[in-house]
């Protein structure tokens, strides 16, 4: 069975993705309220440290994709969801972020965007992190439609089709979030969470469990650490001056079998 678009359905489709494609263009650049701190780089320390899980590492569910043939072409071995990912008993796709403490500050937002890719019928990355006001671009690598359907709880919700390979859309979030879930409506089990922020002190785990907030000023400061199921933990810390601290966060799971 190939997979088909009806002609009708394939004209709604590009039209649709037209009206969306391109929208966002330019970073939402923010202009600084009056009396706002700039950050001295020279002066500014940074805080480092590992994302642990305790216990038995529970195994991830298997990826159904018999609905769809051509997502299981380009996964012959099989998929897994991402939920656990796990080395040497790190934890990855922990989002590490400062949440409160930086009350003054005004940070500028990145001209650069965020890349967030459909590859193989999966989001990619599956967490990550953007400010607000910055460009997310969203391509579908994948020789068949996906759509991008943001379901976010404070800022705008849009859900828009991708049925051209290489197509490339811009959005971006006016409102900071921490998270934001997207979705495709063509394959259920397709996900990613963004962390939207108004500064740049956040960190995406990688399977070792490592991060790193780098240029961070003197304060004190609450430091969150989230991961789709675990759950989220939290932690006070003080910098001086060009210091440099380190921070373990430890998960605790039981044995199983996660979605």
């Amino acid at each position: 069975m190939r997979h088909y678009i009806q002609p009708a359905v394939a004209v709604l489709l590009l039209i649709a993705s037209a009206a969306c494609s391109g929208e966002d263009d330019a970073a939402q650049q923010r202009t600084p309220p009056s009396g706002a701190k700039r950050v001295d780089v020279s002066k500014a320390g940074s805080l480092s440290g590992r994302v642990t899980i305790a216990g038995p590492v529970p195994h991830n569910q298997p990826i159904n994709m018999s609905g769809d043939p051509a997502c299981q072409r380009a996964n012959e071995g099989g998929a897994s969801f991402e939920t656990i990912v796990s080395e040497n008993g790190g934890l990855g796709n922990v989002f590490v972020y400062v949440k409160d403490g930086l009350g003054g500050y005004f940070f500028d937002t990145p001209s650069e965007p965020v890349i967030l890719d459909q590859k193989g019928c999966r989001y990619t990355p599956h967490v990550f992190g953007v400010q607000v006001g910055q460009r997310v671009q969203f391509v579908n690598s994948d020789p068949l439609p996906h759509t991008v359907h943001a379901v976010p709880n404070a800022n705008t919700e849009f859900n828009f089709s991708q049925p051209i390979q290489r197509q490339k859309d811009v959005r971006s979030f006016a409102t900071p979030e921490v998270m934001v879930r997207f979705k495709c409506d063509l394959h259920n089990w397709m996900s990613a969470y963004a962390g939207v922020l108004e500064h740049p002190y956040f960190a995406v785990t990688r399977p070792g469990g490592e991060f790193e907030l780098k240029n961070l000023p003197a304060g004190t400061y609450t430091i969150d650490a989230w991961h789709e199921k675990l759950g989220t933990q939290t932690q006070q810390v003080t910098l001086t001056e060009n210091d440099k601290k380190e921070v373990t966060f430890a998960f605790k799971s039981s044995a199983g079998t996660v979605p």
